[in-house]
């Protein structure tokens, strides 16, 4: 599942640079916050939304034996996204259960390092054991920061990026950046003001703007809600299983599913209490 979804992202990078020949207004520094990381979540988002259609065709078709195996390759790839899921936000019971466990297996080897007077081996075990309790402390943290962020932006949101100018619409976020260590090095995170314990978003890139950055993980400091002028037509070619068509603001409707998984309530521009949002149409 994972080479498909490498080959999925290739081929619609592909024919985005094909059908667009951007404007040459982002930077090739923009170009350190395309995130190969959220582009793949993005499209196993897709896979399972394309699934889980073909499951309830084949039901209404009466294809009950490929329903069962629908059924088994939904299952993968939700197994996928909760693991996914589960490494973002480090916030897992078994994860929390086994460090705990670590924990009082070490404290205990310390203990009898210590009443058989092995300092040395006690030594090493005090720095495992400081070593641990700060992993812990950095779950626990993560795991709060999930509960109790605040976005400044929601989705289908369409934003600018201050320092780089080009236009994007927010798909996905996370109450702190989520990146490998060797992305955050080199889009040099840790030299933002606010550093990475702030909200990152997942945006869609204008493909005019830049038809090679694609999908973007931006800093919340770095975002500014797009101007009425800046709201015009937008070009993406995810946009069409996301979201839901416009609201009366300008901004993206975001599929009932996408607002699940964020668990995001559902946003109502003036004009639009009436509209549908896709709950029952994907």
């Amino acid at each position: 599942m994972r080479t498909n979804t490498r080959k999925m992202g290739a081929t619609v990078r592909t024919n985005a640079r094909w059908l667009f020949g951007g404007d040459g207004r982002s930077s090739t520094n923009a170009r350190l916050e395309r995130s190969e990381a959220a582009n793949e979540d993005i499209l196993i988002f897709y896979f399972q939304l394309d699934v889980q259609t073909q499951i309830q065709y084949a039901l209404n078709t009466e294809q009950f034996d490929v329903a069962k195996q629908l059924r088994e390759k939904l299952t993968e790839i939700e197994t996928e996204i909760i693991r996914q899921r589960e490494a973002k936000r480090g916030s897992s019971k078994t994860e929390a259960q086994d460090k705990a466990i670590n924990l009082l297996r070490v404290r205990a080897d310390l203990q009898k390092a210590v009443d058989s007077e092995n300092y040395a081996l006690a030594a090493a075990l005090r720095d495992e054991l400081a070593k641990l309790e700060a992993e812990s402390l950095a779950v626990s943290a993560k795991a709060l920061a999930y509960r109790n962020v605040e976005y400044a932006f929601r989705l289908g949101q369409k934003v600018r990026h201050k320092v780089h100018g080009y236009r994007a619409v927010i798909c996905g976020m996370d109450p702190v950046c989520c990146e490998s260590k060797l992305w955050m090095d080199t889009a040099n995170v840790e030299n933002l003001p606010k550093g990475p314990n702030q909200p990152f978003y997942q945006v869609l890139v204008d493909v005019y703007a830049d038809p090679e950055l694609l999908v973007a993980y931006v800093a919340e400091e770095n975002l500014a809600e797009a101007e009425a002028s800046e709201k015009g037509r937008f070009d993406h070619p995810y946009i069409e299983f996301l979201f839901f068509g416009e609201d009366t603001a300008g901004d993206f409707i975001p599929i009932k599913q996408l607002r699940e998984k964020y668990d995001q309530p559902r946003f109502e521009a003036s004009g639009d209490e009436d509209d549908d949002d896709g709950s029952t149409d994907t």
